[in-house]
């Protein structure tokens, strides 16, 4: 039943499943990466692409955060009327420009891409008890501790070194969100980790990888780019917890104080 539900997602999938198969494919056997490596070059590759994805995630979420104050108020105006406040809620952000789903596409873009890889995997290695592997090299292109990328990492290394580089890629995002939802953040890569914990060793390469890329992406997006906060938002939000919008007005107040 298991095998058979994979098999139809593998289906439904299969444009994508074909496309970086072949790129894979393509850095192993004309390049002549090990399978490991190959996994990490496709990984790289993908996560620059998606790059102009964050950063349009990252603005998104900055522009939130700037609507907050404004949204507060329009929730307190339209309290005891539900449908009036989804339709001020929904004027101002088409006045701002603003997209509430815009930070949700990064995710929905890399899903798919995730399954992707799962199912190259899993045809690639084969699937014990079902499928030989394609290319029984890669049962043995692994490195270190982890030769076998088909079948799961029996120390459980893999796991935990996936949900330190979740934690940490994330810990740079969660420095400019709530408190509330910055331990929610960091809850995620435990949760996240624990349902990927029996899954092929070549699937957490390409996962650490991603952290890994990610981490670095975050950091020169919240150091030297759209992210990063000024010196009036840091000390305003980090005093009450106002948002950056509210920093903004108290540097035109004290503009016009002047």
């Amino acid at each position: 039943m298991i095998n058979a539900i994979a098999d139809f997602f593998q289906n439904l999938f299969s444009p994508l499943v074909n496309i970086l198969g072949a790129t894979l494919l393509f850095f192993h056997q004309s390049l002549g990466a090990p399978w490991w490596l190959s996994i990490v070059m496709l990984t790289v590759i993908v996560r620059s692409l998606l790059f102009p994805l964050t950063v349009k995630q990252v603005k998104s979420m900055r522009a939130m955060q700037d609507l907050k104050p404004e949204m507060d108020k329009v929730r307190a105006q339209y309290r005891d009327n539900v449908q009036k406040q989804r339709e001020e809620m929904a004027r101002v952000y088409q006045e701002r420009g603003v997209n509430p789903l815009g930070g949700c596409l990064p995710i929905l873009v890399q899903m798919p891409i995730f399954i992707g890889i799962f199912y190259v995997i899993r045809q690639f290695g084969g699937t014990p008890g079902h499928s030989a592997p394609q290319y029984p090299s890669f049962t043995d292109g692994g490195i270190l501790w982890f030769q076998d990328l088909s079948h799961a990492d029996p120390t459980y290394l893999l796991p935990i070194i996936s949900a330190v580089t979740m934690l940490a890629a994330t810990e740079i995002t969660s420095k400019n969100v709530e408190p509330q939802q910055r331990w929610l953040m960091r809850l995620l890569p435990i949760g996240f980790t624990a349902f990927l914990l029996y899954f092929p060793a070549g699937l957490f390469v390409y996962w650490i990888t991603s952290n890994l890329v990610t981490l670095v992406q975050n950091y020169v997006i919240y150091s030297h780019g759209p992210g990063k906060r000024t010196g009036d938002e840091k000390t305003v939000s980090g005093k009450g917890g106002t948002s950056a919008s509210d920093a903004k007005g108290a540097r035109a107040a004290l503009g016009t104080r002047g």
